[in-house]
């Protein structure tokens, strides 16, 4: 491996991947979010890229560990038990695998994603 290798990830790439929010997962909102993974290993297990969506309301059940930088807006993650935090441009965060909940998108969010998928082997 040398330094052409090694993937430059720029934050105002164009988001050339578009994907919704499945229907039984949608609450309210846009659902609509675009992506540019930037790289995937080849066991395809971590995973590096940038997403940006619109605000909406979904459901999510984590099985990955995700690693989140936010660049521009505002969200709420709200849990299984209703309690809530809000994250905005500037803030980095963890959400580890198990994690049930509500993502809200306050506003239109982009974000830096750095996620890692235990392989079903692990």
């Amino acid at each position: 491996m040398s330094v052409a290798d090694i993937v430059r990830l720029d934050s105002a790439c164009v988001l050339d991947e578009r994907t919704e929010v499945a229907a039984e997962k949608r609450i309210d909102g846009d659902p609509v979010q675009w992506l540019h993974n930037a790289y995937s290993d080849p066991g395809k297990t971590f995973h590096v890229g940038i997403w940006e969506g619109g605000a909406a309301r979904w459901r999510v059940t984590y099985t990955e560990h995700e690693f989140c930088h936010i660049l521009a807006g505002r969200l709420r993650l709200i849990d299984a038990h209703g309690s809530a935090v809000e994250f905005g441009a500037g803030d980095s965060f963890v959400i580890p695998a198990g994690f049930n909940g509500i993502w809200e998108s306050l506003e239109r969010t982009r974000k830096i994603y750095v996620i890692y998928e235990p392989s079903a082997a692990a």
